[in-house]
């Protein structure tokens, strides 16, 4: 039909835009070579290393009084960080909370109040730095102890970084005194943001993926590499340009897109 013709070509304009740009996001042979937390140990003295380490702990909270609604987010990244601290890694966290305007602090979406149930799950005392760069980040980072654990304040209230601005993204590695880089944080892995790709450009040390992570990427693997047939994806969500790249990828591989 008509209809089906015009969106035939509407999509084809789509897939074309998505081949040239995807949210900045640039493929690599480094990024290909996929390094895990064991791969890590190995390459690295881990009890004298700074692990700069971006989680996603962007939790719901009660609107009845401010408390956590559902920590599923918090205890899906523990056997990273537990592995981290038992190798005698400090560890420097960086995380986001909900949507802020990056023009600075905002109180309602602070990662202050999961400090304690953070702290709970990890069993140790999570430090909470009241910033993601600048003194305050180097003063708290500088002193930390073999196994213990920083959080950063939301990296969200910079602008630079869902621009993944580069002088910010300097600031987070050097400000942070990082020597390697763990990503941990599937649900955010696919922006090409400063403190999931621009950073790592500043850490000398090796990136790799924690548990969570290659989890997933084991799930999808299998998922796609050896389905069983016929297979149909599911696809959600209202920015069109961002599932553009992922529909192209599963143009070959699934039987129906939906």
């Amino acid at each position: 039909s008509a209809g089906l013709k015009v969106g035939e070509m509407v999509m084809m304009r789509g897939l074309r835009a998505g081949r040239q740009s995807v949210r900045g996001f640039r493929s690599s042979a480094a990024r290909r070579a996929k390094l895990g937390l064991e791969g890590l140990a190995q390459k690295v003295d881990l009890s004298k290393a700074r692990v700069l380490i971006r989680l996603d702990l962007n939790v719901p909270f009660s609107k009845e009084d401010g408390s956590i609604s559902d920590d599923t987010r918090l205890r899906a990244v523990v056997p990273t960080m537990n592995f981290l601290k038992s190798k005698g890694a400090s560890v420097v966290v960086a995380t986001h909370i909900g949507r802020p305007k990056g023009e600075g602090f905002e109180e309602k979406y602070s990662v202050g109040p999961i400090v304690g149930k953070f702290s709970e799950l990890l069993g140790t005392d999570v430090i909470k730095v009241d910033d993601c760069v600048g003194d305050a980040v180097k003063k708290a980072t500088d002193s930390m102890p073999q196994g213990s654990v920083c959080l950063l304040e939301n990296v969200r209230f910079y602008k630079g970084e869902t621009k993944n601005k580069d002088d910010f993204a300097k600031a987070l590695a050097t400000d942070t005194g990082a020597t390697c880089y763990v990503n941990d944080a599937f649900g955010t892995a696919h922006r090409a943001h400063a403190s999931t790709e621009g950073v790592v450009k500043h850490i000398a040390g090796p990136a790799a993926a924690g548990y969570l992570m290659e989890k997933e990427l084991k799930y999808i693997k299998g998922a796609i590499d050896d389905p069983d047939r016929p297979l149909t994806a599911i696809l959600g969500g209202a920015k069109v340009s961002t599932k553009i790249p992922v529909i192209e990828s599963m143009l070959d591989k699934c039987d129906t897109i939906l």
